[in-house]
């Protein structure tokens, strides 16, 4: 029997897909090498150390998809190596680029939104293919993006977009806000205004952040009265995202409200609380290679790895301009356990997912909620619109 055949009765049993014509099915193997490139950070210091940052955060998530595309791939022909540079926080982070770029055609970064930039503007990077796996920074999908560069990791406004959906649809429409004095704070909390604005939420009052005492004993005799002169409201709006103070304000407000933010009920790309659509037995897979909950960066890392390995198995081929192509066009789906199949935007990059609006014990709801329509897809009422986004590099 011809190889050719081989490899398509292959496709077929691993995916069910039938012995249709699919591009790529040929004889030769195909070798997939992939870079997971990080810069490590120091973490900022917070009030309580109860939810201490995992060291193989986001890498957990690539090995578990490395894995999984592996199993499948060894039908087909294919292999799949994933290398990890780990770049320590006074590394050199230049050089560390220089070295993904010269071992494989595929990297995910996990780094600031500055540092993406220079990798992905690194000329050795021209004929590559990467993949954001850390940064929400909206510049990234915008004026900033870059055409090699796609995003796993949901946009900050997209999370935001997706909390205000849930908060319009319960028409809970009053909100208050208190914002951190960090610069994630700050960017964070301005997603929520432009959101809330979006939706038709109104923002009747704002606080800012300035406590400096230990709130791990004081948070029932301080808030109170730091919340009491907020205009009445429907839910308060935490932007507190280096996870410093926002866990001691639920339950310690002057009025009985939800919070909801950066705290309570929050807007994530990943949630071990989801049960439905097979998340469950993706997390459990998880909790038993990594020792413990997946989290959203794990969640995009997964999802980068998986998105190479369907392109791979539909083009036949490891070459990233190959599978950019394919990822950017209309074929592209990926089972991601969220209810709807994934695919990129074409014209930045940013892929499309259902974003989770959770507690920490359930999920409320998947956004885009229903009722909230687009001409085209409804998961891009979430985050940058077309005609919203600068990007023009994925169009030049």
């Amino acid at each position: 029997m011809p190889k050719t055949t081989l490899r398509r009765m292959a496709l077929a049993a691993v995916t069910g897909i039938g012995l249709m014509p699919v591009q790529g099915l040929y004889a030769a193997s195909v070798d997939v090498q992939v870079i997971y490139l990080r810069q490590q950070v120091v973490p900022a210091p917070v009030l309580s150390n109860l939810d201490p940052v995992p060291e193989d955060l986001g890498i957990a998530g690539a090995n578990l998809a490395l894995a999984e595309v592996a199993a499948t791939g060894k039908f087909l022909g294919e292999t799949y190596a994933l290398t990890v540079i780990d770049v320590p926080p006074d590394g050199d982070f230049a050089a560390a680029t220089r070295e993904a770029l010269a071992g494989a055609g595929l990297v995910l970064v996990d780094a600031t939104a500055a540092e993406l930039l220079a990798v992905a503007d690194t000329p050795e990077a021209a004929d590559k293919l990467l993949f954001n796996v850390a940064s929400g920074d909206e510049a990234l999908r915008s004026a900033d993006c870059r055409a090699n560069l796609l995003h796993t990791i949901p946009e900050d406004g997209a999370r935001t977009d997706a909390l205000m959906q849930v908060l319009a649809a319960k028409r809970w429409s009053k909100l208050a806000l208190i914002t951190g004095p960090k610069a994630a704070d700050l960017v964070y909390a301005d997603h929520l205004r432009r959101s809330a604005a979006k939706f038709g939420l109104t923002l009747v009052g704002e606080k800012a952040w300035s406590f400096d005492t230990d709130l791990r004993r004081a948070a029932t005799v301080e808030l109170p009265p730091f919340t009491q002169d907020l205009p009445d409201h429907d839910v308060l709006l935490v932007a507190d995202e280096t996870d410093d103070f926002g866990r001691y304000v639920e339950n310690n407000t002057w009025l009985p409200r939800p919070v909801a933010g950066s705290e309570g009920m929050e807007p994530l790309g990943w949630t071990h609380v989801m049960e439905q659509w097979g998340a469950v037995q993706l997390q459990n897979r998880f909790e038993e290679t990594a020792g413990r909950d997946m989290q959203s960066r794990d969640y995009a890392a997964w999802a980068a790895i998986r998105a190479i390995g369907e392109a791979v198995i539909r083009t036949g081929s490891a070459d990233p301009a190959t599978l950019r192509s394919y990822m950017l066009s209309d074929t592209f789906k990926l089972d991601g356990f969220k209810g709807r199949g994934l695919s990129f935007r074409h014209w930045n990059g940013q892929m499309r997912q259902p974003i989770a609006v959770a507690n920490a014990r359930a999920l409320v709801t998947l956004a885009p909620v229903e009722g909230f329509l687009h001409q085209r897809n409804e998961t891009d009422t979430l985050g940058l619109d077309e005609p919203e986004s600068q990007c023009h590099a994925f169009t030049e």
